[in-house]
């Protein structure tokens, strides 16, 4: 099982904060998980494919494509700005 969490704007856009996913439903990599979810319609796909959506497994940030494993959390939130 992994989490997937979605943070500020993603989460509304998506209107969805969290998925789990169990084993088998869940592509083995990171860029895998990124394109099924995209799979899920145009603003799924928006955020996914954008290259600016920022990543972090298990609260550390990643831009490699990562083999993910049971347990693990993904979370997908726009870039940050600040002022």
């Amino acid at each position: 099982m992994i989490k997937v969490r979605f943070f500020a704007s993603f989460r509304e856009k998506l209107n969805c904060e969290q998925l789990t996913l169990q084993e088998g439903e869940y592509a083995p990599l990171l860029s895998a998980l990124k394109s099924q979810l995209a799979d899920q319609g145009e603003g799924w796909r928006e955020v996914m494919m954008s290259e600016r959506t920022l990543v972090a497994i298990n609260q550390t940030m990643t831009r490699q494509d990562v083999t993910l494993r049971s347990g693990d959390e993904v979370a997908f939130f726009p870039p940050v700005t600040g002022g």
